[in-house]
């Protein structure tokens, strides 16, 4: 007897990895029905099936057409509500990073302290085969959902309720032809659970082995069916709460003892090649600068004192890596902030439907997210700040004739309050529509999808460059004998030591002027009061919006003619699209009033897409000799875009299954996507970054071969004389290596970058070991006329490592002719590069019923990254990125489950893995094969074990108990990979989960 249950308008069916039929499967064992046969999907991750009601009604991911067999010649992977729940993660992205397609999605870890994006705390973004998440094309209900972030297409994962979702779906390869834009990469498309009756509660709370980053989470749904069943009506509430973890709360992050890297060793000076010329060091600290302030009184460069007038322990030297190790510089553990964000989320969902008769069922849904997200970052900090000789605080420290011309103060600046961001972002969205049967071989869909996100994020601690200036300059008043500004008594004087015509812009010098004179020489002598005058919050405000109407007719033409494999399905239809950003800044920092902030003005922008579509199935041949199956598909999708003008996309493939138990199936893919709205209108804007200069002679070798010569000609082309070139060496330079500034922004004369993409596949189903499946696809995607963004470093990378200096990125970057170092910069994006990637996806499945002994499921789902290519320039050398933790791209990932289940009791045990990763560049490697021992070559491979427990007390209770990362094994030893292992150690939870059959 049903206890609680989801029933479908249209049986859906998931699909291992895309067309495999297996026995039926559990969703719930012991909460969702008492009579079912399979166990619940194994955790962590695996795909799942479950069989149709209806096969004729069938709605697979990655086609419009109902199938009427459980197959798909496109691999699909499915992971069901209950392999969601079972792996007691119930933030879903940090679920899905498990599959290796997805291995390099941004999850809360990665958008937070230093490493979050500007407004996008906390914010999940999905990443397939690491080419992008505007790449990846994010659905629910195989319908589009407005943007997380301003001018960008990617979805924010948080925003997906965990306890609504029935499946998920994962295609790999191209579905621009099914879907539209921005799936080059893919689509994952969340089916949402629907015509629910009863009601549904979970709440799970979790802690780390060290007893921080709490989490807690709560679900609630009740539903109604109504007019004799004909009509529903659902509403479901969830709450997320996950604690902020701070780099300090780990050894490894936080304790500059036990934090450890791989660096230049200062001792192998000249390069001596039977020594490694990098080692593992502890205590690892940025040269030259400190929390209390390092001042440097004879103005060399090096600094003499600290803030609190003890002599300065600059420690041991690090050449070539900005660092030191020991002394009283600022240690780098801990430095960028936050390991996680804190995220609080609610979400509210409405979901309901009313079939008016066959021809005719209306449906609505709605949606509103709250989500509140905090994080911690770095400091400000001073590179080189000027102090008069007659500065009051300098004299009262170190004496007038100590500080006879002055000083330099170098600090990080933790007393001022860390910078930190607080976000509040909302998200509606709605959905009206009607579908019914036209005859019996076609039905019709259509629909109107409006969605809304708004934030208003505030960003603390920043500094007024005008007043900062003016309260650094603090003198003693001859009068009282009291320290003050010196704008106070001279309000003519200079405000800016950098600009001696910059006048004060957000106060007016004077006796009045409110400025509080600031003392940064010790580490907490800056007093609140001055704090208050020269720092400022800034709010930043942005809203996207998306309007979406589609209309579709599909079904087959039986009843004019079939074909011997059975009748041509087809799916025909139409869909309009309005996208819309804007993006609002701080009034100060439109002003570009800020010390540490660039300046920014606003962005708006907008663009349309009209299109047809079209798809069509050709059963050729069926149950005959050497030709149980044999099928064709096609696929065309025509777009005219508003900005970038007419598009088409195409997609076919087929199946062939000589007899029942193997099944060959490929395809071949043209897929676009068309520039987003921040690629195409961002306002140039200011910009700061720091570069560590390819030019400098420790950065040629780890170049191609084409730097050394680029190098050469750039600063030639600079106005550097021979003997400038040859002493040419910024890293030693505290000018050059300190944050430079430049600008950012769109390119309007953007195109369409498109990926051609092939996959090759094999499918398994022995029927002399029923329950047994296994698929291999090969895979194969290439992507040109890409649109690129590099970062500054990246920029001046690319630059000098490429065939010729007559290049798109040399033309952003300029260069001083007195020094030759890198004095401006212009960071747009541009249609100059290609990805390709290929590899193989394997998954075994095995479902047994052993009789007394109970049910076992086993599965492996695994991924071989046999390429992973970038190419900067046409013509470029290509940039090998397999292996690179910065992505990340390990070679081998996968993951495997054993499930158990006898009665009311399942136990689950899960393994993920990913193999080691590269510290370096093959290109650096080559370079240098002395860089480092063959241990500290590469990251290490990651074995997480995950065990689970579930218990069902009666027929509408359960319980359960697990514990993720069984084993603790912890992050990197030496360095800091943030894919690899997680900084949670340990993660226990426990939850209970109650359903009753009827609301009322």
């Amino acid at each position: 007897m049903a206890i609680s249950h989801w029933r479908s308008g249209c049986a859906l069916v998931a699909l291992v990895a895309g067309g495999v039929s297996l026995p039926a499967r559990a969703q719930q064992q012991t909460l969702e029905t008492a009579t079912q046969q399979d166990a619940p999907a194994a955790a962590p991750i695996a795909a799942d099936t479950a069989q149709a009601d209806d096969p004729s009604d069938i709605v697979v991911t990655g086609s419009r057409i109902a199938r009427p067999e459980i197959d798909s010649p496109t691999p699909v992977t499915s992971y069901s509500s209950a392999s969601l729940q079972q792996s007691g993660r119930v933030n879903v992205t940090d679920f899905l990073t498990q599959n290796p397609a997805l291995i390099g999605s941004s999850t809360s870890a990665s958008q937070s302290g230093s490493t979050a994006d500007n407004g996008a705390a906390g914010v999940n973004l999905l990443n397939l085969r690491n080419l992008g998440a505007d790449r990846t094309l994010v659905l629910v209900d195989g319908r589009r959902h407005v943007a997380g972030l301003p001018g960008t297409a990617a979805v924010d994962i948080n925003t997906i309720p965990a306890d609504l979702i029935e499946r998920i779906d994962v295609t790999t390869g191209g579905a621009s032809a099914i879907y539209g834009a921005d799936g080059v990469s893919g689509v994952v498309n969340f089916v949402l659970k629907r015509d629910f009756e009863g009601l549904v509660a979970r709440a799970q709370t979790g802690v780390s082995e060290y007893g921080d980053a709490g989490s807690r989470f709560f679900s609630l749904t009740g539903g109604k069916n109504f007019a004799g069943g004909r009509g529903n009506i659902a509403l479901n509430y969830e709450f997320r709460d996950d604690d902020r973890v701070s780099s300090f709360a780990r050894e490894r992050t936080g304790n500059p003892l036990r934090s450890y890297g791989i660096v230049r060793d200062p001792t192998d000076f000249p390069d001596d090649p039977a020594r490694f010329d990098r080692i593992r060091t502890n205590n690892l600290r940025y040269a030259d600068s400190s929390r209390g302030g390092a001042v440097d009184l004879d103005l060399d460069g090096i600094p003499d004192f600290n803030g609190d007038g003890r002599f300065y322990d600059r420690g041991v030297s690090l050449p070539g890596t900005g660092l030191v190790q020991g002394g009283d510089s600022t240690p780098q553990a801990g430095y960028q902030g936050d390991l996680q964000p804190k995220n609080r989320i609610h979400n509210v969902n409405l979901l309901s439907s009313f079939e008016v008769s066959s021809v005719l069922r209306l449906f609505a849904q709605g949606k509103y997210t709250n989500t509140h997200s905090y994080t911690v970052s770095q400091p400000s900090f001073d590179f080189f700040t000027y102090l008069a000789p007659d500065n009051a605080f300098l004299i009262d420290r170190f004496g007038a004739d100590a500080a006879a011309n002055g000083a330099l103060v170098s600090r990080d600046n933790f007393d001022f309050g860390v910078r930190g961001e607080s976000s509040k972002r909302e998200t509606y969205r709605s959905v009206i529509g009607a579908d019914g049967q036209i005859s019996d071989h076609a039905r019709y869909e259509f629909s109107y999808t409006y969605g809304r996100t708004d934030s208003r994020f505030l960003s603390t601690n920043y500094r007024i460059s005008d007043r900062y200036y003016a309260a650094l300059d603090a003198v003693r008043d001859p009068a009282s004998g009291q320290i003050v500004c010196r704008s106070d008594l001279d309000p003519t004087a200079n405000i800016d030591p950098n600009n001696f015509d910059a006048p004060a812009t957000t106060f007016t010098p004077g006796a009045s002027s409110g400025c509080q004179p600031l003392n940064i020489l010790g580490e907490g002598s800056p007093s609140a009061a001055a704090l208050g005058f020269v720092q400022a919050d800034m709010v930043n405000f942005y809203r996207v919006q998306q309007h979406v109407v589609s209309g579709s007719i599909s079904g087959d033409f039986g009843q004019f003619f079939e074909l011997p494999g059975g009748p041509i399905g087809f799916a025909l239809g139409a869909e309009y699209r309005k996208e819309s950003s804007r993006f609002d800044p701080d009034p100060r920092v439109e002003r570009g009033e800020l010390l540490d902030f660039s300046q920014v003005g606003p962005q708006s922008g907008s663009f349309d897409v009209k299109e047809a579509f079209g798809e069509l199935r050709v059963p050729l041949l069926k149950d005959l000799p050497l030709a149980n199956t044999l099928e064709f598909n096609a696929a065309l999708r025509v777009s005219d875009y508003s900005t970038v003008g007419n598009t088409t996309t195409w997609q076919v493939s087929g199946i062939w299954a000589p007899i029942r138990d193997i099944r060959f199936r490929g395809g071949y893919s043209e897929a676009v996507r068309a520039p987003n709205i921040s690629e195409l209108y961002a306002p140039v804007s200011g910009a700061f970054s720091f570069i560590d200069d390819p030019c400098d002679p420790e950065n040629l070798p780890e170049g191609t071969q084409y730097r050394a010569a680029n190098c050469q000609a750039a600063l030639t082309a600079a106005g550097l004389s021979p003997a400038q070139i040859a002493a040419f060496n910024p890293v030693n330079d505290p000018v050059a290596t300190a944050s430079l500034p430049g600008r950012t922004g769109g390119n309007r004369g953007l195109r369409e970058e498109t990926a051609k993409t092939w996959t090759a596949g094999v499918v398994l189903l022995p029927r002399f070991l029923p329950g047994l499946s296994i698929t291999a696809d090969w895979y194969n995607i290439n992507l040109t006329n890409a649109v690129n963004s590099p970062t500054a470093q990246q920029l001046v990378d690319l630059c000098v490592d490429q065939p010729t200096l007559d290049n798109p990125y040399c033309s952003n970057v300029s260069r001083s002719g007195v020094t030759g170092y890198v004095s401006d910069y212009l960071l747009q994006p541009e249609n100059v590069a290609a990805f390709r990637t290929q590899g193989l996806d394997l998954q075994v499945a095995y479902n047994l019923n052993a009789g007394d002994l109970g049910r076992f499921n086993l599965k492996l789902v695994g991924n071989y990254l046999d390429r992973l290519d970038f190419v900067p320039t046409p013509g470029a050398d290509r940039e090998d990125q397999l292996e690179l933790p910065t992505l990340p791209a390990p070679k081998y990932a996968g993951t495997f489950d054993l499930t158990w289940t006898k009665g009311g009791v399942t136990l689950n045990y899960g393994l993920n893995y990913s193999s080691k990763v590269r510290r370096f560049t093959r290109d650096q490697v080559s370079a240098n094969p002395d860089i480092a021992a063959p241990e500290y070559l590469y990251y290490r491979e990651r074995w997480e074990h995950d065990i689970q427990a579930s218990i069902a007390v009666e027929k509408n209770f359960s319980f359960y108990f697990g514990a993720n990362n069984l084993t603790g094994a912890g992050v990197e030893p030496t360095g800091y990979s943030p894919y690899s292992y997680s900084f949670l150690g340990r993660y226990y939870y426990a939850g209970a989960r109650v359903a009753l059959d009827r609301l009322f």
